[in-house]
């Protein structure tokens, strides 16, 4: 079919980031009719003055609503579009000049309901943010699960970079109300109807994610507690991979105690994990800050992740605990 794409893009006080994201668009090299699609999710800092400046370069919507969370203001952004084909991007992005002829040229010789792409850190981004970047984006800590080409199973789409059709939006209903999380649950609900999900490796943005080393904790933690609520709405996709990150957790702390006892084996493998976490990323990025802080990254990551994993396996797996009531604040109410 002849798509016409929609960008569907949740912005919530955060206008600089937004003029950066329509900057990239305005050069972009796709010379199709294309639309945009922001939805102000109850700011107090809006961006309507930001898009004003940019209403003779781009087809844009802009609507202001009640804060009710990026996934229900995804839904109805897409509700809103015009188009037959929605792009959802988080307005921490910024877009290759080639990404929409990437992601129309894999869309016309092999159509799918819901693509993803990978994220990778801007040159122009902090030593901070590519550290955090590599962390969240290597073999060596993810498995590429997001992202990259060689990744186990079926790929699952984020909502930072994420493609779906209207017809699949439709069927599925969009988005639910849980932050994080809403976007593998949304994924997974479009496999039970039956839709594929695939990976569009030339699809990449440039993510900034988090600016700060506590902002970067609460949003893996968060990352952690949704994982087991997940799995118990859909048991199908429990993996043991999803426990790794707390498997961390109690090797390092076996590691240390063993240490005490004169067993230095299991701490040095772990040095040396960390030794290749420091290669990785300064080889990477030619930085050899950023990879001390890629250590430090990986660190927080695991730490945050595997907490808050445990914590809420704990609470909704053992003592069988409603999750929309034992983690009130991962639920958004309309």
């Amino acid at each position: 079919m002849e798509m016409y794409f929609s960008f569907i893009v949740p912005v919530y006080n955060r206008p600089n980031e937004i003029k950066e994201l329509l900057d990239s668009m305005v050069i972009m090299d796709y010379d199709k009719k294309y639309e945009i699609v922001i939805v102000e999710d109850g700011s107090t800092e809006t961006s309507e003055d930001i898009i004003q400046t940019f209403v003779d370069k781009l087809f844009i919507s802009y609507y202001q609503k009640p804060n009710t969370g990026p996934g229900d203001s995804r839904n109805y952004g897409m509700r809103k579009a015009k188009g037959n084909y929605f792009i959802i991007l988080d307005s921490d992005v910024i877009l290759p000049k080639n990404y929409l002829s990437k992601v129309d040229g894999f869309l016309n010789k092999k159509f799918v309901h819901c693509y993803g792409g990978p994220d990778d850190a801007h040159e122009s981004f902090s030593n901070l943010q590519k550290a955090i970047s590599y962390s969240m984006t290597s073999y060596l800590t993810t498995g590429g699960i997001r992202g990259r080409k060689n990744t186990l199973g079926k790929f699952q789409p984020r909502s930072f970079n994420m493609g779906l059709s209207k017809d699949a939006f439709q069927a599925s209903g969009g988005f639910g109300d849980i932050h994080p999380g809403e976007d593998p649950d949304l994924t997974i609900r479009l496999w039970k109807l039956d839709y594929d999900t695939e990976l569009i490796p030339d699809a990449k943005v440039f993510h900034k994610r988090r600016i700060s080393w506590q902002k970067f904790y609460i949003q893996v933690n968060k990352f952690g507690l949704v994982r087991p609520i997940l799995n118990k709405w859909h048991p199908e996709t429990a993996k043991l991979t999803y426990w790794f990150p707390t498997l961390f957790l109690f090797y390092g702390v076996f590691s240390i105690i063993t240490a005490f006892f004169g067993w230095w084996y299991f701490i040095t493998f772990l040095g040396l994990y960390f030794i290749l976490i420091f290669l990785g990323a300064t080889l990477v990025y030619k930085n050899i800050s950023i990879g001390f802080q890629s250590i430090l990254a990986v660190f927080i990551q695991f730490y945050g992740y595997g907490k808050g994993f445990l914590k809420s396996y704990y609470y909704i797996h053992l003592l069988k605990k409603v999750p929309e009531r034992q983690f009130e604040k991962l639920f958004f109410s309309k």
